[in-house]
């Protein structure tokens, strides 16, 4: 008869555990959570301390069932739920499923390998109420906001709204810098650069520092085609030349968020792709001859902490992979940031010897990209520096002064197996020998139009890294919130980057006008650090919530009360109508505020505008495409349901469309179609198509750029990642 009944949260689970643990145990998975609160009430019960009342998960009854009468048949259970505070909830919701009089312990696998299975039994625990308390606050301010506030933006705005605590700051975030880059003004500036030569017949180039000693920008053409006309008869002379060694150290193992936005920058993965990935990787991966082991620690961590076992052994294998000089003196001990929980150990392998190409044969094609994505950032974290020389040189030409910045690398150090590049960062060139008071002839003067970029919009990568730094969240909710913002419709993802949607817009603007603390960015980090407190045992978490709350229904009061009805809100304004000359009406829909004319029944003139924080309207108008051929009137780009078009300003009088075009020419031999952009029925995502479809079939969701290829000619290329490859049949360039 068995003598233990083990409980964790996957079936996946389940399979690797049996490979490691004899007939005295029984395992069943929870396929995670077995209760929540009910779907159709509250489920707070306010008055009496804010007591949740978790209900079994609606069809769980038999996994319930399963787990109860098992647990009748042996002497002690065992919990194994993940180690962190949705784990415990587990724990403590399946220890209520069981009959009075049996032991139940907790225990912790961070790594399901055989010597951690073996180390987390011998190391079981009573459950913590410290770190379920702190799961029941975060879900109870999640069920609070979410129930009170929904209701509201239902009634004022549309149905089936929600509003997130967290989820919220994420959506200003976004709206924050949306306004950002509208309130940008553009700024043309020049640089100027030199390209000098050397009596060696050598090459550098050089970019204009300062005039007069004083840091300069040039503003206009004119004043950059004088400061050329000038330097035509300056003699250039070297000024000073700096050689520095600079040594750099390797960025620690992965955390969460690290993890994250590197998948994304890399593989484009999205978080929640991440996540799913990298848990199959933790839960357990058949190897060959009827091995199952888990190839990874656990994945939701903020902590760059490593045992001193898989230091030693990541030492072992570099000394052995790459020689004596790739291993520092003394194994890297990596320090945690202050707001870290370091529960658990960083993400790394929990074998450093089973090397990507190892298990590249059992591994999916993603799958394999994480592990050995993982595998060599925690190799490289236990390798030597790398060391570079790097130079600066100063040029004088007159009252003008050029810099030239250079650098080599003297020892590659851990960059030889893995090194993070940073996207914006520049390559710089390196400098040939140059000695100070050596004149240089110039060889000539390049000049280029540039402007002043404003702030980027988000990346899914970028946000996490933007939330981590604001502490928002927390490893095991990163994933959520991004793909939550974009579910709920607040946020749409174009060629990668994160726009808020007129709803998520609106949504925005109303939280900040009702529930400021909702969106506040340092209240929600700093309702974060109180629920690691209440995990820490340091804060009462009933406390923390009815200091929450006593703000919080103040707030609710005055929103039913105060907020307006966008649905049925009509406001005439002093916009006249550029058709019939009569006062335009502001409404409102999901997808944005819009003029409508006041003469509505003979005059269907329509506008879709922005409503800034002032109250100012701004009408967006389209970037003009052409004229109609139909009836003579302007074409302007619209975006539908399908995606962009472009279409008559004249609508409804003139119903003239056509597909939106790229501009870029179908790569096929022969075709003389143009690539059209659309977007898929079902997924919601972009793609190009050529306009002669459907004699020609071409079709890629890679976005095109300019030609020609430079091995077939094809008039348009396309881009990958960081790549750029063709896409003609026969042909295999890309770029280096």
């Amino acid at each position: 008869m068995a003598k233990y009944l083990l409980v964790v949260e996957s079936p996946t689970k389940v399979k690797t555990l049996s490979k490691f643990l004899d007939k005295s145990y029984i395992i069943k998975a929870t396929y995670g959570h077995i209760k929540d609160l009910p779907e159709n009430r509250l489920g707070v019960n306010i008055k009496d301390g804010f007591t949740p009342e978790f209900v079994i998960i609606k069809g769980k009854s038999k996994i319930v069932e399963d787990i109860r009468r098992a647990s009748r048949e042996v002497d002690q259970v065992l919990i194994g739920s993940d180690p962190d505070r949705e784990g415990e909830a587990i724990a403590f919701h399946v220890a209520e499923l069981i009959d009075g009089g049996k032991e139940i312990k907790r225990v912790l696998f961070h790594e399901i390998t055989k010597k951690g299975v073996e180390e987390g039994l011998r190391s079981a625990t009573g459950l913590n109420e410290c770190k379920y308390n702190a799961q029941k606050a975060r879900r109870v301010l999640d069920r609070l906001v979410g129930y009170k506030i929904s209701p509201i933006l239902w009634e004022k705005v549309s149905h089936r709204l929600s509003a997130g605590r967290v989820q919220s700051a994420a959506l200003r975030i976004i709206c924050d810098r949306e306004e950002e880059i509208e309130k940008f003004v553009r700024e043309e500036y020049w640089k100027i650069e030199v390209i000098l030569k050397l009596e060696s017949g050598e090459q550098f180039r050089a970019v204009l520092d300062k005039v007069e000693g004083e840091k300069c920008r040039i503003s206009s053409e004119e004043e950059a085609e004088r400061i050329k006309g000038e330097l035509k008869n300056e003699t250039f002379v070297i000024k000073s030349v700096s050689v520095k060694k600079k040594v750099i150290d390797p960025q620690p193992p992965f955390i969460t968020s690290r993890m994250q936005q590197e998948a994304s920058r890399l593989f484009k993965f999205t978080p929640k792709k991440t996540m799913m990935l990298a848990q199959i990787l933790y839960e357990g991966v058949e190897i060959g001859e009827g091995k199952t082991t888990g190839l990874i620690t656990y994945m939701r961590t903020d902590s760059v902490r490593v045992s001193e076992e898989a230091r030693e052994g990541a030492r072992r294998l570099i000394r052995e992979v790459f020689g004596e000089n790739y291993v520092p003196p003394s194994p890297r001990v990596f320090k945690n940031k202050s707001t870290a929980q370091d529960a658990h150990e960083a993400i790394r392998p929990t074998d450093v010897y089973l090397t990507p190409e190892i298990v590249k044969p059992y591994l999916s094609g993603d799958l394999y990209l994480l592990y050995d994505l993982i595998w060599k950032r925690f190799l490289a974290s236990q390798m030597a520096e790398k060391v570079v020389e790097a130079k600066t040189v100063e040029v004088i030409a007159g009252k003008y002064t050029f810099v030239a910045k250079g650098e080599r690398t003297i020892f590659d150090g851990f960059s030889r197996l893995y090194e993070e590049e940073k996207e914006e960062e520049e390559k710089e060139e390196f400098l040939p020998d140059i000695s100070e008071s050596q004149k240089v002839e110039l060889a000539d003067v390049v000049l280029q139009k540039k402007y002043t970029n404003p702030p980027p919009r988000f990346t899914e990568a970028s946000l996490i890294k933007a939330l981590e730094s604001n502490g928002i969240g927390r490893p095991s909710t990163y994933a959520t919130i991004v793909s939550t913002i974009q579910e709920r419709g607040y946020v749409k993802k174009e060629e990668g980057k994160l726009k808020p949607t007129p709803l998520g817009r609106t949504v925005n603007r109303l939280l900040k006008q009702f529930f400021p603390l909702i969106v506040d960015i340092d209240f929600t980090a700093k309702m974060e650090e109180r629920l690691d407190l209440i995990e820490n045992g340091k804060k009462n978490w009933t406390q923390i919530l009815e200091n929450f709350y006593s703000v919080f229904k103040n707030d609710l009061r005055r929103a039913e009360r105060e907020m307006k009805n966008l649905k049925s809100e009509e406001r005439v304004t002093d916009i006249r109508c550029d058709r019939c000359g009569k006062e335009m009406i502001l409404k409102w829909s999901k997808k944005g505020d819009y003029l409508i004319c006041s003469n509505r029944d003979t005059c269907k003139n329509r506008k879709n505008v922005i409503v800034d924080e002032n109250g100012q309207i701004h009408v967006i108008e389209g970037e003009k495409k052409g004229v109609c051929p139909q009836c003579g009137g302007v074409l302007l780009e619209k975006s539908g349901r399908y995606g962009r078009f472009i279409a008559c300003t004249n609508y409804p009088e003139c119903t003239y469309t056509e597909p939106y075009s790229t501009g870029h020419l179908c790569p096929l031999p022969g075709c003389e179609g143009k690539l059209i952009e659309k977007k898929s029925q079902k997924t919601r995502k972009t793609f190009f198509s050529c306009s002669k479809y459907p004699s020609c079939s071409f079709v890629t969701n890679r976005v095109p750029t300019a030609g020609p290829c430079p091995e077939c000619g094809s008039p348009t290329l396309f881009v990958s990642g960081k790549k750029t490859l063709c896409l003609r049949e026969g042909c295999s360039w890309r770029s280096q």
